[in-house]
């Protein structure tokens, strides 16, 4: 640990400048193991999240709403795994895994934000596609480019302000000794636990953030599909209920993977759950989803593999006529010569 002194009263202090994540495993053979996993999963939560970015916007079929936020919700992902993943990649060959306290506080507001901003943008999400199924005729007029560009505006606001109460309260405690962290990246509620000074204040607030961010963001997306299931149910074929439920299955299948595993995270019991169990949940929930989003919208999702194909076409073509034009004008010169 490396202290820093400060002074509070008449008093000096030993206050703590350095944190120690205690990481996934102690073990050597078993870093070397999860080295090249995780990197590639990284990797590759990167690229599909950037490529359904790029393709979102490049194809003009995609320019609709639901699209709208999936893009949002791609760029949110790409910033919450980057917050810890590259950390934790590099601390696999370290001995020793410290994070200044700056560095710890400034992960924790990334990824905190990014959470409570993944929060929200699924609360919208679903109640576009409650529009979408509920009122079909109005929806152009409901979801309107302004509204949905307020909607993400709100969705990144609200987690940029809660993130940002949490951080200052958490880290504006006094820590004078204890700094190991028994988990790969900051955790609020763990940091929290190594405070010398009275942490009450800091659990409120806590508290309240997530109760009118998390769970108000979670009951808006239960609420909404709540009204889908009732307009489901209304429709009289059974090929139209199924069309209907599978324009919203992928929201869905994501809505109860991060709400699910982050529940079991942070809401259950500690006795029910040990360390290690702790710290499977928290790499699936940190690392794993940011990569199966993109995957889970697109695997069956015939809009999305519809547009990579006019992409690839256009991209094919241009490129072949670049070369063409490029032989043309090689013959030129070489006549010319």
């Amino acid at each position: 640990m490396a202290p820093s002194m400060s002074v509070q009263g008449e008093r000096n202090h030993t206050s703590v400048a350095m944190f120690i994540l205690l990481g996934l495993s102690d073990e050597k053979e078993v870093q070397l193991i999860l080295f090249p996993i995780f990197l590639v999963v990284y990797l590759l939560t990167l690229l599909w999240n950037l490529g359904l970015i790029i393709l979102i916007r490049m194809d003009s079929h995609l320019q609709t709403p639901m699209y709208f936020f999936l893009s949002f919700l791609s760029l949110i992902d790409i910033c919450y795994s980057s917050s810890t993943s590259p950390r934790m990649l590099s601390d696999l060959f370290k001995d020793e895994k410290m994070i200044s306290f700056i560095s710890c506080a400034t992960q924790y507001f990334v990824g905190c934000w990014m959470g409570l901003a993944e929060c929200c943008l699924l609360a919208a999400m679903a109640y576009d596609r409650y529009v979408a199924i509920g009122r079909p005729l109005q929806y152009s007029a409901i979801m309107a480019p302004g509204l949905c560009q307020k909607m993400v505006a709100g969705a990144y606001g609200s987690g940029f302000l809660g993130s940002l109460v949490q951080t200052v309260t958490g880290f504006h405690l006094y820590y004078c000794g204890p700094n190991i962290i028994p988990n790969f990246f900051c955790d609020i509620t763990q940091i929290i636990s190594l405070s010398c000074s009275d942490p009450f204040i800091s659990q409120i607030i806590l508290f309240l953030v997530c109760t009118f961010v998390g769970f108000n963001s979670f009951l808006v997306t239960m609420l909404s599909y709540v009204f889908i299931l009732a307009s489901i149910l209304k429709i009289s074929s059974v090929k139209g209920s199924a069309k209907a439920f599978n324009t919203c299955a992928s929201h869905l299948a994501v809505v109860i993977l991060f709400h699910g595993t982050g529940l079991s995270v942070y809401l259950l019991p500690s006795s029910t759950h040990s360390t290690k169990q702790d710290k499977v949940l928290s790499v699936f929930y940190v690392i794993f989803i940011p990569m199966l989003n993109p995957l889970i919208y697109s695997l069956r999702n015939k809009e999305i593999k519809e547009a990579l194909k006019r992409v690839v076409k256009r991209l094919t073509h241009y490129l072949s006529k670049n070369n063409i034009c490029a032989g043309v004008i090689s013959l030129i010169r070489n006549t010319e010569v």
